[in-house]
């Protein structure tokens, strides 16, 4: 049995991406050593010790903010050197070559790390085809690795070069390099690099027509990744291993590697959502702390007061009688601030009852839809129609991904509400944040021939919260294109009112909405939206999380629409004092 050609090419397209990526991973010891070196060197110049710290993070957006502070305020050609670097390899993990490129060629030719800065050069024109540049930056790169000794690299450059060879159709020089990495892992026993050699081996068999020894090293991979603690080499694995049973027609043990690969999927969602909430609770942990830090200072004053108050005993019928007229002005105002306080909670319980009553409805309607398309799943599954099968799980993806935004939003709200949502206010590119939730949504765009055009301005620098910043702008690219037509188009652009403030316009040419619908939307007390010209009804809780966070940081929401024309949001947002 020989594989089909659509599948050989399926694989090829994984072998790159899971495989060379592995570098991003896992910090080499020579890599480790020269930057730590370096930051003792540059421990004066700030941005870069903290571009440093958050590289080793692997916090790929704060890496990308201090680098670019560190580029535009000091001239060090050594820190410029490595801030291009690390700016180099963030964009390479975020998958943007063009900057990538861009960056790594920026580098002095005299640094320290070459031989990597050459092998992303190298991967970056393979992602791109253009597989002469490819083979010969990688074979740059491991002249330089070979040179300087870094053998916990060289794997990398041989998996590199061996997969350029296949797409090059140079076979023999293509095996010759992928057994090279295999001994190499096996030597080093890496668990994660050795099922990823083992696949790009069974590929190239795969390519070769030779279906044995293809699905032999196959096997092996998936067997050595049960050791693996990597969630995404057991995702690849598993996966490999469904498309090989459906190329041998056993479809029974393709589902059960196909289910396999999705639980793995699932597990690491679920620690990406751990290590998030562990971020936030770090975050909201120093702001307890420093509250401490404040109840404890304010202690130490009014100690001290109380001792200086001994040299004033003669005026003490005065100050009895003024503390006497204070404490009753306090209980009064504690009073108001009581009943105060208690209609706030009669009016925000009214809101919790409402908005539980609402959100209920949605996700009682959202597992029902679910429940019945799990039906119709199980009965396609039985007749093997796997178009329909194709279909409903489509469906059942859009059901659960609508369920889990309203959660999302409900729980921010719930944050925002109890204040208990810390927000860290600092110096934010907005062109970079926009390219950021651009590549987060490029799947539902395309898969409404929707057109993005990101026409912020690169020069803007706003200072306001990034995490909040990002929930607003997912929230509302979410809305834009849920209410947008296929082949629509939606555009990010600014225009500055003054030298303090920016505006931010996300324009859509979807249906619209009347006046009626903004003013509901706009108002802090309204939890229900309805669209006149759909059967579309929400919450509106996600429209109110933007408007509170975006208040949260100083700025303003305003909404202008037309029916069947479309809808602008624009956000008015604080600038950074040295922003030119």
């Amino acid at each position: 049995m020989k594989l089909k050609n659509i599948k050989i090419y399926f694989c090829l397209l994984f072998l790159i991406p899971f495989c060379l990526f592995s570098q991003s991973k896992k910090i080499s010891l020579f890599e480790k050593k020269i930057l730590q070196q370096k930051t003792i060197e540059l421990k004066k110049e700030n941005n870069f010790v903290k571009a440093q710290s958050f590289y080793f993070k692997k916090d790929w957006d704060s890496t990308l903010l201090y680098s670019m502070k560190q580029l535009s305020v000091s001239k060090n050609k050594l820190a410029a050197d490595y801030c291009h670097y690390f700016r180099g390899v963030c964009f390479f993990n975020k998958k943007f070559y063009k900057e990538s490129q861009n960056e790594l060629f920026a580098i002095s030719e005299n640094f320290q790390l070459s031989h990597i800065k050459y092998f992303l050069i190298g991967v970056t024109y393979l992602e791109t085809k253009k597989l002469d540049k490819a083979l010969f930056f990688l074979q740059l790169a491991e002249k330089k690795t070979i040179a300087i000794n870094d053998s916990d690299y060289i794997g990398n450059i041989y998996s590199g070069v061996g997969t350029t060879y296949i797409f090059l159709k140079k076979y023999d020089l293509a095996e010759k390099y992928l057994l090279k990495n295999i001994s190499l892992c096996e030597k080093n026993q890496d668990q994660d690099k050795l099922s990823n050699a083992y696949t790009n081996l069974a590929a190239l068999y795969y390519e070769l027509y030779k279906d044995d020894l293809a699905i032999y090293y196959y096997t092996k991979a998936y067997n050595v990744s049960k050791q693996s603690k990597d969630f995404t080499v057991k995702n690849f694995a598993a996966f490999n291993m469904a498309i090989v049973e459906e190329n041998r027609n056993d479809f029974k043990k393709a589902l059960a590697y196909r289910k396999e690969a999705d639980q793995w999927k699932d597990s690491l969602n679920n620690q990406n959502k751990i290590w998030a909430l562990a971020d936030y609770e770090k975050k909201f942990a120093v702001a307890q702390k420093q509250k401490q830090i404040k109840v404890l200072e304010v202690e130490n004053q009014l100690k001290n007061t109380q001792r200086n108050s001994l040299f004033f005993s003669a005026i003490g019928l005065l100050i009895a009688l003024t503390a006497g007229v204070y404490f009753y002005a306090q209980k009064v105002k504690n009073g108001r601030i009581i009943l105060t306080q208690k209609n706030k909670l009669d009016q925000l319980n009214a809101t919790k009852d409402q908005l539980f009553s609402i959100v209920s409805h949605d996700l009682r309607s959202s597992v029902n839809a679910l429940k019945t398309s799990n039906s119709k799943l199980a009965a396609t599954l039985e007749t093997k129609n796997y178009d329909q099968l194709n279909q409903l799980i489509t469906q059942n993806n859009f059901i659960a991904n609508g369920a889990y935004s309203l959660l999302d939003n409900l729980l921010h709200w719930a944050m925002l509400q109890t204040k208990q949502l810390y927000f860290h206010k600092e110096s934010v590119h907005l062109y970079s944040i926009v390219q950021q939730i651009e590549y987060n949504y490029k799947p539902l765009l395309l898969d409404k021939s929707i057109t993005f055009e990101n026409s912020v301005s690169k020069n803007i620098f706003i200072f306001a919260d990034i995490d909040s910043l990002k929930i607003v702008f997912r929230n509302l690219l979410d809305n834009a294109i849920k209410f947008s037509k296929e082949n629509g188009k939606i555009s990010f652009y600014t225009q500055e009112s003054n030298s303090e403030f920016c505006e931010l316009i996300i324009e859509d040419t979807g249906i619209g909405m009347n006046q009626n619908t903004i003013r509901e939307l706009l108002n802090d007390n309204e939890l229900l939206a309805k669209k006149n010209d759909s059967e579309i009804i929400g919450t509106g809780l996600g429209m109110q999380l933007c408007m509170q966070m975006i208040k949260k940081n100083d700025g303003k929401l305003n909404i202008e629409s037309k029916p069947n024309i479309g809808t602008k949001i624009i956000l008015t947002l604080p600038k950074t004092n040295n922003n030119g």
